[in-house]
């Protein structure tokens, strides 16, 4: 994982404070690697990361914070990626399989997601809408000329539900770039 998430969760942090979360977001990703989301613990990633449990607990209330800042940071590190495409069905697609794309090859971490963004932890909420931010600026340059707020509300609605699906193990992170192509035309008609 680059830095991205490491960056937007450190802002109004003082030096001291902002490079011990990142060692926590660092030791997070690591951990959630190694051992899953369930067998995971703020106590495990506080010893991986090097400090104190206590410690651990200021910067991250719960493992659904670490999970929710996780994902953030994993769909923030590739808002670089340009949507392809003549039409703007084919653009949002392209957006729909890289996103999906980056799930299928994160299976860990979409694994605890899924959970995270659904608890009621007050930590996560405020991700939930930066995360949901991430999905309406891609649709958005995605569409260009023909993005309306209806539309992009359509493709946000129906990417989350497809996560969702995922998530509950209705169908696999690798089949959700097919599933949402014929989702995403569907959407589309008469818009181009």
């Amino acid at each position: 994982m680059s830095s991205q998430v490491f960056k937007s969760s450190r802002s109004g942090l003082r030096s001291r404070q902002a490079e011990t979360l990142t060692k926590l977001l660092r030791a997070g990703d690591e951990e959630l690697r190694a051992v899953g989301h369930e067998a995971l613990t703020i106590r495990t990633v506080a010893a991986r990361a090097g400090v104190s449990p206590a410690t651990a607990y200021t910067y991250l209330a719960s493992k659904n914070h670490l999970f929710a800042e996780l994902f953030l940071g994993y769909l923030s590190d590739d808002e670089g990626h340009e949507p392809s495409g003549a039409t703007p069905t084919a653009r949002v697609q392209s957006v729909t399989r890289r996103m999906s794309e980056l799930l299928a090859a994160a299976p860990q971490l979409a694994a605890a997601a899924t959970p995270a963004l659904l608890s009621s932890d007050p930590d996560v909420d405020q991700l939930r809408v930066r995360i949901g931010a991430v999905f309406v600026r891609r649709f958005d340059a995605a569409l260009g000329e023909a993005s309306t707020p209806a539309l992009v509300d359509a493709l946000t609605l129906a990417f989350s539900g497809a996560l969702l699906q995922a998530g509950m193990g209705v169908i696999t992170y690798a089949d959700l770039d097919r599933r949402l192509d014929s989702v995403v035309a569907t959407i589309l008609l008469g818009h181009e």
